[in-house]
């Protein structure tokens, strides 16, 4: 049986599942149980080698196998860089898929484990999932409407409980840009995925005077989320829509050049029209 390059160990994975077990008892009724079962977990390299997801992540070094050191990089047909593998695990089998992006996400978060937050919030962006948003915001700014003991052990695991230092405020997450390649903000994320609500949501926590421009109904809904009571305490002091990405283009930049007023009509370009162009003394004091 082939078997792990790291830890030699067979390629699966113990995982639990709850379920219930109806037994004869008195009372006749069903003890929930906790069943163990294997599923693979087997990420095959394009040098031949194999490895548990977890132990890849732990030994990966930059485009080499951590085993035989061998180049798995390639180019793919866009002349992008990428890291192709045949992945088996409890989803199914998948072939010829790149994981350069997953890789890549997960060395740059064992650096800067106090970001997880902050990259969350991207991702919700590109989603849409503006209660997510709200969530997240409330929870770093010490809020949380949970107190749900399995939500602490969630931080735990994710390293989200570093020392108070390291943790991003508030203000840095909302107006966090990916520093791994393309410097986009939460702004341009959603812009880009056309995600209406979550623009409104923004532009309201990280717009100077919203109210000037946001229509009423939006206002509304947001404060039935508790988005509105998040304005004061996000503490944010730079306008939103001013964030250069890596090419020097703001999110209006990619909402006129890729006619998007078309796909998101109920938006007018003029409201992500920055106040005032973030220079680079401004973005320090935001860091600071």
């Amino acid at each position: 049986m082939t078997s792990c390059a790291t830890c030699e160990l067979p390629l699966v994975l113990e995982i639990e599942s709850h379920g219930d077990d109806h037994v004869d008892s008195p009372m006749r009724g069903g003890a929930s149980t906790t069943v163990a079962h294997m599923v693979p977990d087997d990420v095959q390299m394009s040098c031949g080698c194999h490895f548990h997801w977890q132990c890849l992540l732990s030994a990966y070094q930059i485009l080499q196998c951590p085993s035989c050191a061998s180049n798995i990089s390639s180019i793919s047909t866009t002349g992008d860089q990428q890291i192709l593998c045949t992945l088996h695990n409890e989803g199914g089998l998948q072939t010829d898929l790149d994981i350069l992006p997953l890789l890549t996400e997960e060395i740059y978060l064992k650096a800067y484990p106090e970001e997880r937050r902050a990259r969350a919030f991207l991702e919700f962006c590109r989603e849409g999932d503006v209660e997510a948003i709200i969530g997240l915001l409330k929870k770093a700014t010490g809020d949380s409407d949970s107190d749900d003991e399995d939500e602490e052990e969630e931080d735990e695991e994710d390293g989200d409980e570093d020392e108070e230092g390291l943790k991003l405020t508030p203000a840095q997450i909302l107006l966090y840009q990916d520093p791994t390649g393309t410097s986009h903000s939460g702004l341009h994320i959603a812009v880009l995925a056309g995600q209406i609500e979550v623009i409104y949501l923004l532009l309201l926590l990280g717009a100077p005077h919203p109210g000037r421009f946001l229509p009423t109904d939006v206002v509304v809904a947001a404060d039935r989320l508790g988005a509105v009571q998040l304005c004061d305490r996000l503490g944010v002091t730079i306008d939103i829509r001013s964030l250069k990405d890596a090419e020097g283009k703001l999110a209006l930049d990619y909402f006129e050049m890729a006619g998007l007023d078309g796909r998101l009509g109920y938006i007018e370009p003029e409201i992500l029209e920055p106040q005032e162009v973030l220079t680079n003394t401004a973005r320090m004091r935001l860091w600071q």
